[in-house]
């Protein structure tokens, strides 16, 4: 019973982590226009995302424009694209591999469940890495061009929300891979193959000795 609900505990976490994966790839928050020196005074706010860029006015709508042509992208905005864009394949698949593997369905064997479960915790734990890898590389870019002095105070961004909940999101993914995972190594009786039935003897050969069940 505590391994079932350990189970339904990963699957919540990996979907919720789904997604999460998801909005972190749409949302143009990865970069936003940093306040300093006279900067604070702009009326405008810049966006800059993996699949748009838009602009934020204090007194009216925010107006966003797509990224025409992906070479014309930065280096670590068209990588993390692409890892964003495998991430949230793998998460997809992820849930698929879990749902039928759930201790709930009696749809397929222990051992095929058992095979569908690991597999899925191990595809939610290599996501939660995916999209870690591209939100800590913008972040580290945009943290060491903050306090580079060679670059004006226009040019320099900060952290967006999409980055903060990437960071959510990569921990939810690795911890529902890692329960699923540890529901599989606490439960190794499900790989094992159903006992094979014993021989049953009579009755009236059980009470004899042996000299005795070779004549019978």
């Amino acid at each position: 019973m505590a391994c079932r609900a350990l189970e339904i505990l990963a699957l919540m976490l990996g979907i919720i982590g789904m997604f999460g994966t998801f909005a972190v790839t749409l949302m143009p928050q990865w970069k936003v226009t940093a306040f300093i020196e006279n900067n604070i005074l702009t009326s405008e706010i810049f966006w800059e995302g993996l699949w748009m860029n838009c602009i934020k006015r204090m007194n009216g709508p925010h107006v966003c424009v797509n990224h025409m042509s992906m070479l014309a992208l930065k280096k670590s905005l068209g990588v993390s694209r692409a890892l964003m864009c495998i991430a949230c394949a793998l998460s997809v698949i992820a849930v698929l591999f879990a749902v039928p593997g759930m201790k709930c369905f009696r749809c397929l064997g222990n051992v095929e469940q058992t095979k569908m479960l690991l597999a899925a915790g191990v595809i939610f734990v290599l996501t939660g890495i995916i999209v870690l890898i591209p939100v800590s590389w913008v972040a580290n870019n945009i943290i060491k061009d903050f306090y580079d002095t060679k670059i004006s105070a226009f040019q320099k961004h900060e952290l967006g929300a999409a980055l903060y909940l990437g960071w959510t999101t990569s921990a939810f993914l690795i911890s529902g891979g890692g329960i699923l995972c540890h529901c599989h190594c606490t439960n190794p009786r499900r790989d094992l193959s159903p006992p094979s039935p014993r021989l049953h003897k009579p009755d009236h050969v059980k009470g004899q000795p042996a000299s005795a069940r070779s004549y019978v």
